[in-house]
């Protein structure tokens, strides 16, 4: 019984929590979203924790709670593998800006340069 309080706590302030990041803007919508999705699909199995009993025995796993944790793990996967593609993204787009603002500082170096040789008799 203390378990599906535990998950029920926890679930209700992963919603708050996102509510109160996505309220602030310290978190982008399509990522609020997700987290949403996740917390929302922990509360009715925080209820009900039998609820993936028929699956689980349909695909011959042990437990629902086996299944869940596997699913767990694969979700963090693939956050981890969109994160790390949003950052190597990113730091490409970073990268072109840095060089684009290199090459207008060394050009406006030079207009500054060509017009003080000009102004200078």
């Amino acid at each position: 019984m203390r378990l599906v309080f535990v998950t029920a706590a926890t679930g209700i302030v992963m919603v708050v929590v996102i509510f109160e990041l996505l309220r602030r803007r310290q978190l982008r919508e399509k990522y609020g979203a997700l987290w949403l999705v996740v917390a929302l699909a922990v509360l009715p199995l925080a209820f009900v924790p039998t609820l993936l009993d028929g699956f689980t025995s349909a695909l011959g796993i042990a437990s629902g709670l086996s299944l869940f944790l596997f699913l767990s793990v694969v979700f963090l996967l693939l956050v981890s593998v969109h994160l790390s593609w949003e950052s190597s993204r990113l730091e490409e787009e970073t990268r072109c800006l840095s060089e684009e603002i290199a090459l207008l500082r060394a050009e406006v170096t030079e207009f500054k340069e060509s017009r003080e040789r000009v102004e200078t008799p």
